[in-house]
Parts: structure tokens; sequence; C-alpha cells
């Protein structure tokens, strides 16, 4: 359950007017992470970032986004009357680390809009997202090189700013894993574990398995860490959902499985089921298995 910021990579950029498909809207936070979203606004510090003129920005967490995970969309726009082209880009935000800008190659005209990849950095919890920036690096006509900070339409990224720093404070009491998993006929079982994290003794319980489009999670629930228990498990299977052609190929996010999770009297936090590269590789061989005719 260890998060790790992404590495920064070569920003890939996508000319669009709609853009990408897929944005998630920010009413599609878990309704757990209210509390969270809105004491994270009065954390908020700094005046607001003054715009920018002619550039406007705002931040998209597309799907293919959140199946990378740590990173986001700048979605910049050229709401002036000149053309400019965007060389770097960086996230500059209060609530996470600052990492380097990225290369990027977008030549902008008036009302041309581009998506900018870029990564973001681990959360700082006791801080708020915004006010936030994107800092970009700007060539104008003549060959004007500068720096500019554009503030950030930020409703997202208070979202998933809300949605790790809750998967933080779950971190700090309980491990969450799926462990021994295995392939079993046409369905892969294992075991969902629960592991204090350290001698808190506060009691945890887990809610919810839920699947997604191609495969159905199912779980003993609700499973219970009792106060002063070490660790507790419960069995976990996963079967096919769905074989058709459209979901194989539509789906980009096909391992991203959500887990609810309750600390003592706290609201339920949902966060992502943890599977590594090789639970997810029997996930596909699975679907290989029931999904292809004999």
């Amino acid at each position: 359950m260890r998060r790790t910021a992404a590495a920064a990579a070569l920003v890939v950029v996508l000319a669009c007017a709609g853009c990408e498909g897929g944005a998630a809207s920010p009413g599609e936070s878990p309704p757990a992470m209210a509390d969270t979203a809105a004491s994270s606004s009065a954390l908020r510090t700094g005046p607001p970032v003054p715009p920018v003129p002619g550039i406007a920005a705002e931040v998209v967490e597309y799907r293919s986004d959140r199946a990378v995970g740590g990173r986001v969309s700048v979605a910049v726009t050229d709401t002036g009357e000149e053309p400019f082209s965007v060389t770097a880009v960086a996230l500059d935000s209060p609530g996470f680390t600052p990492l380097p800008a990225v290369p990027a190659t977008a030549s902008f005209v008036p009302g041309r809009r581009f998506d900018l990849r870029t990564p973001y950095g681990a959360p700082v919890c006791d801080t708020a997202a915004e006010p936030a920036a994107a800092r970009l690096t700007v060539e104008r006509p003549g060959g004007v090189v500068a720096e500019v900070r554009v503030p950030l339409a930020a409703e997202v990224l208070r979202g998933i700013h809300a949605r790790l720093c809750a998967a933080v404070a779950v971190e700090r009491v309980v491990d969450v894993a799926v462990v021994d998993l295995a392939a079993d006929g046409d369905a892969v079982t294992g075991r969902l574990v629960l592991a204090r994290s350290d001698d808190d003794a506060e009691a945890v319980t887990v809610t919810r398995v839920q699947g997604n489009v191609l495969y159905d999670a199912d779980a003993q629930l609700p499973l219970d860490l009792a106060v002063g228990d070490p660790e507790a498990s419960t069995g976990i299977v996963f079967t096919t959902a769905r074989c058709d052609p459209h979901a194989l190929a539509e789906t980009q996010q096909p391992y991203l499985m959500l887990l609810g999770v309750r600390v003592a009297d706290g609201a339920e936090t949902v966060l992502d089921l943890p599977l590594d590269d090789a639970q997810r590789e029997l996930l596909h061989e699975l679907t290989d298995r029931v999904c292809t005719p004999a």
C-alpha cells in the first residue's frame, strides 16, 4: 500500500478540443473523502496565484492518468491573441512534494488547448493542495523564453489530494495486502490481510471490496482487526465479469479495484486494492483462460 511518486518522465502532449475521453469528474470522489476535502480548505495558505495574460490552465485526471498513477494532465489553453510554445511543465502545489519540470512540446495558437501529462510528488497532508499553479517554460514570438506560474483550476487536484491523504491516514494504522494469490480453475483465489503498522490500538474494519468492469472481487466481509490483534485475514476470490471485445479493448484500468476501510468509528475510506505486477499477471491469465475459446 505504500505509494511512491511517479518519476519524472517525458511528457506526452495530446492536442485536443475536448481532449482524451474518460476524465474523472470531481463528483466521482468517494463519499468518505468529503471530510478530508472540507478540512483541506481550512489549511489553505498563501495568496492566490496571479493570472498570466493569455494563458489558462486546469488539472484534469483522465482514466489513463489514474491507471498509471502519480500524474495528472495539465490542460493549457491559449486565451490570448498571440501564439506561444511550452517546452517544460511542472505542478506547483503546496499539497504535493515538488518535482522537477518535465519536457513538453506544444505549440499554441489562440483558442488551442493541449493536455500536458505532468507527474506529481508525494502528498503533503498537513497542507492544502491550493493555491496551485502550473509552472511552464514558455517561448513567445521573437524567441523570448520565460518561466511563468499559471494559476490552476484545481478542483480535481483537491480530490486527488484528499484521496491520497485519506490513504496515508489509514496506512499509519494498518497495512493492507493481498497474499497467496493463485489460479484456481475459473477463478484466482488468495487472502486479504490486515496487519498493524505499529502498536496502535484502534480497531480496523474492511467494509467492502469492489471489482470493476473486467473482474468481480468477493470476500467474506466485514473483516475486523480487533483492538490488540496484530493481524486478521479472510479469503478473496476474483472471477471474470466480462469477456466481450469492447470491454477487453476499452478498459484503461483493468486492475483498479476498490477497498472500503474504516478505522475505529470513523467514516469509510476508499483505497485502491493493492495488487502487484505478478498478481495482475495472474488476473490477465485468468481473462485469457476464461475468455479465450478452447
